[in-house]
């Protein structure tokens, strides 16, 4: 499909607008990211607007980097004069300790970090809007007080049992081998009332609660694998198969899984690429896509897009129709981004011009950046200096290859920087044609 270039103007110039947080609209969700990385803050606003609603977002100044967390009073401040007219979808750690990094070393007691989050426990019974919160178990060796985090999370077990929070989710960061995290995690599941899920993640979460607040219809998803035995291993970061990380993904994002024997097709498949010959993979995801609606999770390297399954996919002409892609960070943010993303895209109202244009936006991040702009920058300019002047040209110069880009509209890369000042993760904007 095709779309004018006034049309894909108006959309565009409104996603941007949405992140800056009011534009109004039917759905005014307020989202508090972990942090400000554009994988927590920019797309879960970009698939809550897929129904043409406006998400309002901090800006990136009041969330927390890698140098320094949230400023609580400031961030508390900043929720109190959104509009309470739709759900509040928050990142517990990002008001609690200042972020992601920081709930991992911050010196806070947690009487202290529950007094932050105080706002939000009663948010429901003074606005009537619902909540729909996470909060993460740190990862080791980084976190220096877990005793407190587990005391800071059973206590909200107790505010999700009392009626504070729609769901909560509480999700472990980067299980590798030997952490106590997935034990944690066990352990709280079995004293965890009916709204609490407990899984792996992190940077996915806000995405796939986002999904589960906006789009509550029911939905089935189906998965298959381009290598099912491998699928059946445990993952690193995870510490669980990627065939589970599959489920408690899908239902963390509002879906019911179904096997592909259970009957009439699902709503949706995502075709999971985790290794074995792409351009065979792709063609198994053009036959899929001529049977109903498809996602596809490229899993097979952490924070590495397959550059060969996604070559022939656009070579078949098949990148625009699918419901969402992702490729960008561990299985788990994969998976979760993109059951997310579809979950929307599948929802009475999703507006297809910006499905166009946040498809884009997924596959210049996720395979032009993820797979071969970040080996080139990284070679361009060692790590320690991307900050120096001049960084920003010489990335415009090597994405120049890449783009325009064409998926159903035509969109060119406009600006790109380096929000962190490193390379793991870039930012930028694509203007249509």
């Amino acid at each position: 499909m095709k779309f004018s270039r006034p049309v894909l103007l108006r959309t565009l110039s409104s996603l941007t607008l949405a992140l800056g947080g009011a534009l109004g609209g039917a759905h005014a969700q307020t989202l508090l990211p972990l942090d400000s990385r554009p994988a927590t803050r920019v797309l879960p606003a970009l698939i809550a607007d897929l129904r043409g609603g406006a998400a309002h977002v901090p800006p990136a100044s009041l969330l927390g980097n890698a140098q320094g967390g949230a400023d609580p009073a400031a961030l508390s401040a900043w929720l109190e004069t959104q509009p309470k007219d739709g759900p509040l979808i928050a990142a517990l750690d990002a008001l609690a300790y200042g972020g992601l990094v920081q709930s991992r070393t911050s010196p806070l007691s947690a009487a202290e970090a529950l007094a932050r989050l105080e706002p939000l426990r009663t948010w429901t019974a003074r606005t009537g809007q619902p909540v729909y919160a996470f909060i993460t178990l740190p990862r080791e060796p980084d976190a220096t007080n877990r005793e407190r985090n587990l005391a800071v999370t059973r206590t909200l077990l107790d505010w999700a049992r009392a009626g504070s929070f729609a769901q909560l989710h509480v999700s472990w960061d980067d299980a590798l081998p030997g952490s106590p995290a997935p034990a944690e995690g066990a352990a709280l599941a079995k004293e965890a009332p009916a709204n609490v899920l407990v899984y792996p993640g992190a940077d996915e979460v806000l995405s796939m609660l986002t999904a589960r607040a906006l789009a509550p219809q029911p939905a089935t998803v189906t998965f298959e694998y381009s290598d099912p035995a491998a699928a059946r291993q445990v993952m690193k970061y995870e510490g669980i198969p990627l065939t589970q990380s599959a489920v408690n993904h899908a239902q963390a994002s509002g879906f019911t899984v179904q096997e592909a024997d259970q009957g009439g097709p699902a709503d949706l498949t995502v075709f999971v690429f985790n290794g074995g010959d792409p351009r065979r993979a792709a063609v198994r995801v053009s036959r899929l896509l001529a049977a109903g609606p498809v996602t596809v999770a490229d899993v097979e390297k952490v924070n590495l897009g397959n550059s060969r399954l996604w070559a022939d996919l656009q070579t078949l002409r098949r990148t625009a129709n699918l419901k969402a892609l992702a490729a960008w960070g561990t299985p788990g943010n994969n998976l979760g981004t993109a059951l997310a993303h579809a979950k929307l895209a599948l929802s009475p109202g999703a507006d297809p011009v910006r499905q166009d244009a946040l498809l884009a936006r997924e596959y210049a991040n996720d395979v032009i950046y993820s797979a071969d702009l970040r080996a080139a920058l990284r070679k361009a300019i060692p790590e320690a200096q991307l900050t120096a002047p001049g960084t920003q040209d010489t990335l415009l110069n090597l994405a120049r290859d890449a783009f325009p880009l064409r998926l159903g509209g035509t969109y060119t890369l406009q600006d790109a920087t380096l929000p962190w000042g490193r390379s793991f993760e870039w930012d930028f904007t694509l203007t249509p044609q």
